[in-house]
């Protein structure tokens, strides 16, 4: 053992320190190299688009002489086949043949669960929908229109003593109708309480200007509990001139919540606010299917109203086609029911399923209706047919919106035992597609240290023991650093194979805790070079750190 007695003092003692630690790094390198046979690279594209061909070209030439031996292939296209000219396949050919020079394995992602534009392009009826109940609408020269129930509104944004709340950095500016944020690091909001009616869907609409604002400006509408009803983004610039946002929120079980118009902890710049309001709508992204029924009664005697005989087919002819199809808009103007032979002043109550929309647009598909699988096994077939890869990606992931509409209800099974029905179902296409090939799945909705839990966005229930569908051959991709120790001892404890999912536009050396971490517990065989932005600049410094650890 080194010790003083040994070396004595002075500078020997510190030679004899710096050998332990050499010693001891060395150790404990020796001590995580894994075996990292999967060594990938993330890329999204677009196939339909000649010259992306030739931006995967450079890439893969640079991952090939790095080290890498796999691309994870992501394509918005591969959920729409059977909608792609010739040139499209083309394109898949010769990227196929790039890999192969490079040494690279294609593994396409499939089964986009989470993001399912692809999917819903072809039937938007197929999205998640949230319920609306006995919405009032009444109706006047044959047209029904809704009546709101109760009367809402929101006051002058100026008239702060009709608020019940405001940051001290907001101000009003009564003269030009504007309330004015001044962001300085700290919270920046205007809120009022209001009583509103359960299960029915509301639009607020107001007008923002904003300069060198550094910060997110946000609508949010809170219940019970912190309970948050809107999660899409407002898209105000950091500087911009007066435009008009939307959202779009189900009240769902709330009857009592607090509308918010700010920003919290913005850094810098400033932003103002005016012509706000909130109103209860129908119909805005309604959808149609059995697994989602519409229903019209009359209010007086709660007779059933009859499609095509008592009101026009009703459909919203912008609902998953805005701007293309499978994409869906925050707001717009609702449709129009058409009666047949009910007076004037006939008041109706309609319950409906609408589509609200996360973020930029995220829409997920409804996991309980049959059309959905019948779309992804022939996802499955056709891609297959295009890339007969021997490895996919099944990209289940950040599932927001579910188990609220009667074709998830009448099933009687919490959200996370729809999901595990739903991965089972998804695995066993692939296995018949593929057979003996891997399966691979991202982590998250699987990860009761992630997002498999309750009380997560807009989900009715709780998604624990999704990880019970989860085939034990299956391949998990982890991706969330801060809990990687956590989650990945509870896949090890699973017995699944893993791989992780670093950089994520970060420095490349957190990809050192990830290693670290795998090496206590065994079973990771490789990492992706996982990049949102698209950037591959730091691709071969973060090879570099693969082969570090590597056998």
């Amino acid at each position: 053992m080194l010790n003083r007695l040994t070396f004595g003092t002075g500078r020997w003692w510190g030679i004899a320190v710096a050998f332990a630690a050499l010693v001891c790094t060395a150790s404990a390198r020796g001590q995580t190299k894994l075996e990292l046979q999967d060594r990938w690279i993330y890329f999204a594209t677009n196939l339909l688009v000649d010259k992306n061909v030739d931006e995967i070209e450079a890439i893969f030439k640079r991952a090939g002489a790095a080290g890498y031996n796999g691309v994870l292939l992501s394509d918005s296209k591969f959920g729409r086949l059977s909608q792609m000219e010739p040139r499209y396949f083309r394109n898949v050919d010769r990227v196929k043949k790039l890999a192969q020079n490079d040494g690279l394995e294609i593994i396409p992602a499939l089964f986009p669960m989470g993001y399912s534009e692809s999917l819903l392009s072809h039937d938007p009826n197929l999205a998640e929908g949230l319920p609306v109940k006995d919405a009032l609408f009444e109706v006047h020269a044959g047209e029904a229109r809704l009546v709101a129930d109760p009367t809402v509104g929101l006051p002058n944004m100026t008239e702060f003593r009709k608020w019940g709340f405001h940051d001290e950095n907001v101000a009003a500016d009564a003269a030009r109708g504007t309330v004015v944020m001044r962001a300085d690091g700290k919270n920046a909001r205007l809120s009022l309480k209001l009583k509103l009616h359960p299960f029915r869907q509301y639009h607020v609409a107001v007008q923002v200007k904003s300069q060198d604002f550094r910060g997110t400006p946000e609508v949010k509408v809170l219940g019970k509990d912190g309970m948050s009803l809107i999660y899409s983004n407002l898209g105000v610039k950091p500087t911009q001139d007066w435009t008009l946002h939307h959202a779009v929120f189900n009240t769902l079980d709330q009857g009592e919540v607090n509308v918010y118009f700010g920003a919290w902890g913005a850094a810098s710049g400033t932003l103002w606010w005016k012509e706000a309001k909130l109103e209860e709508i129908g119909l805005v992204n309604l959808i149609r299917r059995d697994g989602a029924p519409l229903t019209i009664r009359r209010e007086s005697d709660q007779a059933l109203l009859t499609e095509d005989r008592d009101f026009a087919k009703l459909i919203d002819p912008k609902s998953g086609t805005v701007p293309w199809p499978g994409a869906f808009d925050i707001y717009h103007e609702p449709p129009i029911i058409k009666t047949t032979g009910l007076a004037d002043g006939t008041r109706l109550r309609v319950s409906y399923y609408h589509v609200v929309t996360v973020y930029d647009g995220q829409v997920a598909a409804c996991m309980s209706e049959p059309k959905t699988y019948e779309l992804l096994k022939d996802e499955a077939k056709r891609l297959h047919a295009a890339f007969g890869a021997k490895a996919y990606f099944m990209s289940h992931d950040e599932i927001r919106v579910a188990n609220w509409d009667e074709a998830c209800q009448k099933r009687h099974l919490d959200a996370g035992e729809i999901l595990a029905d739903n991965v089972r179902r998804c695995t066993k296409i692939l296995q018949e597609v593929n057979p003996g090939g891997r399966i691979y799945v991202w982590s998250d909705m699987f990860d009761p240290n992630h997002n498999a839990h309750d009380q997560y966005y807009l989900v009715r229930g709780n998604w624990a023991k999704s990880w019970e569908g989860l085939d034990p051959q299956t391949i998990i991709a982890l991706w969330y650093r801060e809990k990687r120790d956590d989650s990945l001892k509870f896949f090890a404890d699973r017995h699944h194979p893993m791989i992780v999912a670093g950089y994520y536009d970060a420095p490349v050396e957190n990809l050192r805790a990830w290693l670290d971490s795998a090496a206590k517990v065994g079973g990771v065989r490789g990492v992706i070079y996982t990049t949102w932005q698209h950037n591959y600049r730091d691709l071969e410094a973060f090879a570099k750190i693969i082969n570090e650890y590597r056998k």
